[in-house]
């Protein structure tokens, strides 16, 4: 009786292990139903067929080739492309013109830029992505000016070349740098930065209109990892390619200058020397408010007020190196 019921057991095991492995196979052969296709980039949707070449792109709009064929993506992708997208040509960023030509110019049936497109700024940006995603554009995704919707073409005109200063965005006329020219840059972020605009045309400004100084010497526009889109990790780390000497280590240090430089400048523009915030010697006293100064304690700080400056004894304020340098007089 027992020899029988294992003899059962071992023969229900066999079919079991019999029907799961005819399961398998049957789903393996099967031919299924084929995965959704995640969102097309234009240049990697169909076969070679449903690209048409950019010559015939030129047959209906040779304005914009003839113009576009000179700036230096167009001679990049045009004369010298190193990789199977940039032999794409018109269609690396429209994507396949087959559809487009074969509807008689159908404007749905092809990729478009700019503030009429009916492609979201993330949809079009994927598109420049496909080629400018690392170096400056590292830190693009998740970024101030990413998060907020903001589109590649936005600040860059990718089908004009010889441009005038005024309304140039892409590259400079004819040279091999993808940079604005510095003027330029300024007007391109003051699109959307209007009251930075108002501050560098205070009476105390960076070099800004002098040509010196532009927005991305401190800014990275297509992203940091902090909020500000600094280049440097911090705002002193900022300033101090430039003002090297205010970096220390001192012997006497100023704790709200090593903190942060814009605790007590505007860089950005200001009404007052050196770009303060706020004028001599009330600066100084929205931190250091005693009602007494150690020299007149029968007097109330507010005889200080009035032309004089903490500066003219306390010159050094960023720090000092000097054994008697506690009050930073030298």
């Amino acid at each position: 009786m027992g020899k029988k019921l294992a003899s059962s057991r071992n023969e229900a095991r066999a079919i079991g292990l019999l029907s799961l492995f005819s399961t398998i196979v049957f789903f393996l052969l099967s031919p299924g139903e084929s995965k959704a296709a995640g969102p097309t980039q234009g240049p990697q949707a169909g076969n070679d067929a449903d690209y048409v070449g950019s010559e015939t792109c030129s047959t209906c709009h040779d304005a914009q080739f003839q113009t576009w064929k000179n700036t230096t993506m167009g001679r990049n992708f045009l004369e010298h492309p190193q990789t199977p997208l940039e032999k794409r040509g018109c269609e690396a960023c429209h994507g396949p013109g087959r559809a487009h030509v074969d509807g008689g110019g159908d404007l749905t049936a092809i990729l478009r830029f700019g503030k009429n497109s009916p492609l979201s700024a993330e949809e079009q940006n994927a598109q420049c992505l496909q080629c400018h995603e690392k170096g400056a554009r590292l830190f693009w995704q998740g970024s101030t000016h990413e998060s907020r919707g903001l589109a590649c073409v936005s600040c860059h005109q990718v089908m004009k070349a010889n441009v005038p200063v005024p309304s140039l965005r892409f590259d400079e006329p004819l040279t091999g740098n993808h940079q604005f020219v510095k003027q330029t840059k300024m007007e391109v972020c003051f699109q959307c930065h209007m009251q930075r605009r108002a501050q560098v045309e205070r009476s105390a400004h960076m070099p800004f209109r002098e040509g010196k100084v532009t927005c991305t010497d401190c800014h990275n526009p297509h992203g940091t990892p902090n909020p500000k889109l600094l280049i440097e990790e911090t705002v002193n780390e900022t300033c101090y390619k430039c003002h090297a000497e205010r970096r220390g280590p001192f012997l006497w240090e100023h704790p709200p200058v090593m903190e942060n430089c814009a605790n007590c400048h505007d860089p950005h523009g200001s009404t007052r020397p050196q770009l303060l915030k706020a004028s001599m010697p009330r600066l100084c006293q929205q931190c250091h408010i005693p009602a007494q100064h150690p020299t007149t304690p029968q007097l109330a700080t507010a005889r200080f007020a009035f032309n004089r400056g903490c500066t003219n004894c306390h010159s050094q304020i960023h720090g000092s190196n000097s054994p008697s340098g506690v009050r930073f007089h030298r």
